[in-house]
């Protein structure tokens, strides 16, 4: 996930080259967030950041990495705490692989996902049960996580009014988003006052399902500088909202 803009590529010998696929995050880059929920202020923290990594061919990778944990007295009431980490292959944009892990106090969940783009599968794995991996049909799109996915929207250069499809795995199943520029608005953070774009993702284009079919709600604000920060997520449901504000910021490297 490189520097959160379509960068263009020199014109060389009169040929115009391709821009380089969007990422996500650039090599180096991360973002924490404090979360509310509720009325609870300081009940949670959400890292996300990025490093390049190589495979065992010596190929170039982006690894982004993404902790999810309680804090405070929510943690006393709710001990969660989840880990993802996806790498992408810089060359073309893709997801080629995804491992997640969660734990509160009475259940853990581990599972990874290998990507076979030549056959469009999916392959899961649940990595708490002796069982073959489980092929998933892939449909249309290129497959990320919901947090990447939003990330990934700060590239898009959305305007109000407009909206852009995009395929997201949750566990071992595939939503096929449509992602809403609802709005402008100003939004005040600890890092300073954004004037930012307002996202909304929906599922239209198959019947919803999961958090969607319940009635909840997913927004993020994306600020409108050169970075492109994300720098609000909400989580609405029917019994109430959390809230991810971005409070550190580290820009990516060269």
């Amino acid at each position: 996930m490189k520097l959160l803009s379509l960068l263009p590529l020199m014109l060389a010998a009169g040929t115009a080259a391709q821009a380089a696929p969007a990422m996500a995050l650039g090599d180096g880059e991360s973002l924490v967030y404090h979360v509310s929920w509720f009325m609870v202020p300081g009940a949670g923290e959400i890292k996300v950041s990025a490093q390049s990594a190589t495979d065992i061919s010596g190929r170039r990778q982006l690894r982004i990495v993404s902790t999810t944990s309680t804090r405070g007295l929510a943690h006393l009431l709710l001990p969660f705490q989840a880990r993802a980490e996806s790498l992408f292959e810089p060359s073309t944009g893709r997801l080629i692989w995804l491992g997640e892990t969660s734990e509160t106090r009475s259940r853990h969940a581990a599972h990874t996902v290998v990507f076979d783009y030549s056959r469009r599968v999916a392959n899961y794995n649940n990595g708490l049960a002796q069982t073959p991996a489980v092929p998933l049909a892939m449909p249309p799109g290129e497959p990320t996580d919901l947090i990447t996915c939003l990330m990934l929207a700060r590239t898009w250069n959305l305007q109000p009014g407009q909206k852009h499809d995009a395929l997201v795995l949750f566990d071992d199943e595939f939503y096929q988003l449509t992602i809403h520029a609802v709005r402008q608005e100003e939004v005040e953070t600890p890092l300073g006052t954004f004037n930012t774009l307002v996202l909304e993702p929906r599922m239209e284009e198959t019947p919803p399902k999961g958090m969607f079919k319940r009635g909840s709600t997913v927004r993020v604000w994306v600020s409108q500088d050169g970075r492109r920060l994300p720098v609000r997520f909400e989580v609405r449901f029917k019994v109430g909202a959390g809230l991810a504000t971005l409070v550190r910021y580290h820009a990516p490297g060269p």
